[in-house]
């Protein structure tokens, strides 16, 4: 059957029709929906995981097991998950074994711009890089042969645009495989040096195997064009843009398998055109292949390593060639991300900038309380970074930072890697304050649930962490929780915490305003006779509040009634609607 697919949904067909029983990931723009779609599949085990090294050994435990399994992240969680991705290279695997990670050129969701191939040539393991969804449902069915006949995970390299970008892909049905009998093989899966010292030769002659294979696989594909002395290799979404630049006007070959890249085919290709040019985003992975094999390719001498290419830098910088792209007839105006009206991260973040706190701060949509005009963070390095962070800051800087500095973290954020940070506080005896924005979801990826919402994939009911005993258990004496739109309760315990001695947790509890089940309130409204245009209301940054006429105005499409800015008025213009 043909569908229209956005590749992250193609490559989840991929991994159903492939037989596949057990998937674990960690949500991560833009991977989050090959989970989402391959929970969609009873026959498929699915699950959130707390975090990607989680998912990854889940993964490899089903694979252990005998059945093909699947994890999935964004490229920034393949850090979180390179500890066990190296040593799956040496024990291999018994089921099939695919881990998918999806790069984000351009940051549209990023706090950086890393490239994953890296991570496989490092790994020593087999990368599939698909051009578009029909390429990510086939790649995805045929790693799991590769992942079997080579004992070896392979990961699938996605893209923002090649994971949302939708195309036509002709489904089939599920391969039901039964699982492969456990075979207890010590010298196999147990990596103390003994055994891990003969396996590295083994990790060196599947790569010189892959390569072998690479030559003549089904990924990679040559086109030459009849009149033309360039030749172009590229790969992903640059094939793609390529190929509406020039057509089959030039020579292709289009790498599929990003590593091992072969070597034979491509010196051949070589040898055929006059110009070898590379078009590839981010790094120069594949011209630094080319190069290593004795040719003179160009690439980044044209290109940058940064951000996102588009049809129109090719045709401008290989055919000097520009296009004019439709513009508005008036000048569209900037819409800088901001955190929604009624956002429970506002009121703690106005006390805190209030205050005048350092706030180190961690990954997720509260990453956003760093904007005009609310200015609250001070830093945002990585998931968990913030509560391990904000120990080392104080232990650095001493007392007078202990009372002048809090970090802040998201409930699924601080199941992901904020636990571990704080068990270092209390351990370490860190005078340190510790905010949870617990607003009942993951959110900025979409929804997610987490082990702190009482619900799994599905929706189903499961085992929900009690945050404030779990802060207990783990050596924290101090642990209040207060409601985020309470304003002045929200700085009592704020004061109250940073003045006290010993690490303390504040657990801000209040969901997420587009959770279904949050109903919002009705709108407020202005009585502009009260407004004196103090502007103190625009001090929030809510989206629903702008001035007109030197008078503050509420949106009442956009209000959500939450009183906040209520509290902010101090001469009582601010009303319930009526």
């Amino acid at each position: 059957m043909k569908e229209l697919l956005i590749g992250n949904a193609a490559l989840a067909r991929g991994l159903y029709e492939a037989g596949v029983k057990v998937v674990s990931s960690y949500p991560g723009t833009p991977s989050t929906e090959i989970t989402e779609f391959a929970a969609k599949y009873d026959e498929i085990y699915c699950e959130w995981a707390p975090n990607e090294k989680v998912a990854t050994e889940v993964a490899f435990g089903a694979s252990l097991g005998g059945a093909r399994s699947a994890c999935a992240m964004k490229h920034v969680g393949l850090n979180v998950a390179a500890d066990p991705l190296f040593t799956l290279s040496y024990t291999g695997v018994r089921g099939g074994m695919v881990i998918c990670v999806a790069d984000d050129p351009a940051m549209h969701s990023s706090q950086n711009e890393q490239d994953s191939r890296h991570y496989a040539i490092a790994a020593k393991v087999p990368m599939l890089e698909p051009a578009d969804s029909a390429e990510a449902y086939s790649f995805a069915k045929a790693a799991f042969d590769i992942s079997e006949k080579y004992d070896t995970p392979v990961m699938m390299r996605m893209c923002t645009r090649i994971a949302h970008c939708q195309s036509i892909v002709e489904t089939g049905k599920r391969d039901e495989r039964d699982l492969i009998p456990y075979q207890k093989q010590p010298e196999k899966y147990i990596m103390m040096p003994g055994y891990a010292k003969k396996k590295h030769p083994v990790v060196e002659e599947r790569t010189r195997a892959l390569t072998e294979f690479a030559e003549n696989c089904e990924f990679n594909k040559v086109f030459f064009a009849k009149n033309s002395d360039i030749g172009i290799v590229t790969a992903g979404t640059c094939y793609q843009y390529v190929k509406e630049v020039f057509g089959d006007s030039v020579s292709v070959f289009k790498i599929g398998m990003i590593n091992p890249m072969p070597v034979k085919s491509l010196i051949e290709f070589a040898g055929k055109v006059k110009r070898l040019i590379v078009v590839e985003e981010l790094d120069p992975v594949i011209e630094t292949h080319l190069r290593t094999i004795g040719l003179n390719p160009e690439g980044k001498s044209l290109f940058s390593n940064i951000g996102e290419f588009s049809q129109m830098d090719i045709k401008k910088i290989l055919l000097d060639k520009t296009e004019d792209s439709l513009h508005a007839d008036s000048p569209v105006p900037n819409r800088p991300p901001v955190m929604c009206p009624g956002c429970p991260h506002r009121g703690i973040y106005y006390v805190l900038a209030k205050l005048k706190l350092t706030v180190l701060g961690d990954i997720g949509c509260y990453t956003l309380g760093a904007t005009p005009p609310l200015n609250a963070l001070d830093s945002t390095l990585c998931m968990g970074a913030s509560v391990s962070g904000i120990h080392g800051f104080n232990k650095a800087r001493g007392v007078d930072s202990e009372k002048n500095t809090v970090c802040v973290i998201g409930d699924s954020t601080f199941m992901h890697s904020g636990m571990t940070g704080l068990v270092n506080i209390a351990y370490n005896a860190s005078n340190s304050v510790v905010i949870i924005l617990d607003n009942s979801i993951t959110g900025m990826t979409g929804h997610q649930q987490n082990p702190t919402t009482g619900y799994n994939i599905k929706g189903d009911p499961a085992a929900k962490v009690n945050l404030e005993e779990l802060c207990r258990s783990l050596g924290i004496p101090r642990v209040r929780v207060v409601d985020p739109y309470d304003l002045a309760g929200c700085e009592t315990a704020v004061k109250e915490e940073l003045a006290a001695d010993g690490p303390s947790v504040i657990i801000s509890r209040r969901p997420c305003m587009l959770l279904k089940y949050v109903k919002a309130k009705p709108a407020l409204t202005v009585e502009t006779d009260k407004c004196r245009s103090c502007k103190s209301c625009m001090r929030l940054g809510c989206p629903a509040i702008s001035i007109k006429n030197n008078k503050a105005v509420i949106d009442a499409t956009q209000c959500v009634g939450c009183g906040v800015c209520e509290q902010l008025c101090k001469f009582d213009a601010i009303k319930e609607g009526v």
